[in-house]
């Protein structure tokens, strides 16, 4: 049973994303702590996919979001531009020339490599982003008027604070009632959840979520502790068991969930900062559908991987509707993002196809 999707006539995108982008400053290969020296780039956990899709794939995409109006949002605002993404839903709030009372997110991200882990720094507090509440946004105007075909957006984003979850409860709703794919990454962090409820608010904000959502994205920890799922005979010390711990939990989540249509999630072996097996896995309509799995894929940078593998996803379902080719996309664009630095991707389609095709890493010329 393929996933209902409105046609691509009828609508004036493929995927809006709802996130906060923050500007990342990334030291290289050096230490945050030590380094001298910054590069600049985007990244937002529900915005990555989708400028993934826009950027990689050729869809057309926007993103809902929130700066404050001064050099550092426009600074995020000209890397968005370049990403391909319509801005018209963005919202500028004034600045008070200091950001007592409202100021654009920071994320500090090292990459880590061998025994030495990425590392991310976020400096997100009081962000025009994390303000943002219900009736901000004409959910209407924008699936309804507009028309949207897929509407993503995460936990990340729904953990800010209690009016970024109503918001996200708002979103999810509306764009249901219009007939549009909605799809939802689970993300847990602890940290973000902490100061507003912590594991209790986070699986009460995400069991209500749930409720609306099509595609379901989380690994088996981001289940366990979003929508609090423990299920029998699972251990959760033993390595290499994860496609086992995976399935067991989704039998079980969509029990409770039936409007889940599609859950998927990325399998991720650590070795070292530069080198992980990595795989992934979809279920759909009763089925599992796992993509290729890749040991000892080297990375550059991780930070992104699994937003890749989403805008992957997507495209396989906007594309095909077939869940076998989507998780295959999905797996070898989250694998070819992480082989270059900052949080979106610089692949090409062509490249992920090639991936897909079982293509090798021999010099194109």
């Amino acid at each position: 049973m393929a996933l209902d999707i409105r046609p691509s006539k009828d609508c004036l995108f493929d995927c809006v994303s709802l996130g906060e982008v923050m500007l990342r400053l990334d030291p290289g290969e050096g230490r945050v702590h030590t380094t001298r020296t910054f590069q600049a780039w985007e990244g937002g956990g529900e915005y990555n996919v989708a400028r993934g899709l826009r950027r990689c794939f050729g869809l057309r995409g926007a993103v809902v979001t929130a700066f404050a109006d001064n050099p550092v949002g426009r600074l995020i605002e000209d890397f968005i531009l370049q990403g391909g993404i319509d801005t018209r839903y963005i919202q500028w709030k004034n600045y008070d020339g200091i950001g007592r009372t409202v100021r654009n997110g920071l994320n500090f991200t090292e990459r880590g490599f061998g025994i030495r882990g990425a590392v991310g720094c976020p400096d997100r507090g009081n962000t025009a982003a994390s303000q943002m509440k219900p009736g901000d946004i004409d959910w209407d105007g924008i699936f309804g008027k507009d028309g949207v075909r897929w509407f993503h957006t995460g936990g990340i984003f729904a953990a800010l604070s209690e009016t970024t979850a109503e918001l996200t409860i708002e979103a999810c709703q509306a764009a249901r009632k219009h007939g549009t794919i909605v799809s939802y990454d689970l993300n847990y962090r602890p940290s973000l959840w902490k100061s507003i409820g912590g594991l209790k608010k986070a699986q009460e904000v995400n069991r209500e979520i749930a409720k609306y959502v099509d595609v379901m994205i989380g690994n088996e920890e981001d289940f366990t502790a979003s929508l609090g799922f423990e299920v029998e005979g699972v251990d959760h010390n033993v390595s290499g068991i994860e496609v086992e711990n995976f399935k067991k939990m989704i039998e079980t989540a969509v029990k409770e969930f039936p409007n889940f249509k599609v859950t998927a999630t990325t399998l991720r072996e650590v070795h070292s900062a530069t080198i992980n097996d990595w795989g992934a896995i979809c279920w759909h309509d009763g089925n599992f559908y796992p993509a290729t799995q890749r040991d000892r894929l080297e990375i550059m940078d991780r930070v992104g991987g699994g937003d890749s593998f989403a805008s992957g996803l997507v495209y396989g379902f906007l594309q095909w509707n077939d869940p076998h080719k989507a998780v295959e996309y999905g797996a070898a664009h989250g694998a070819l993002a992480m082989t270059t630095p900052g949080d979106t991707t610089m692949a090409s389609l062509a490249e992920v196809t090639k991936v897909v095709e079982g293509g090798g890493a021999r010099v194109v010329r």
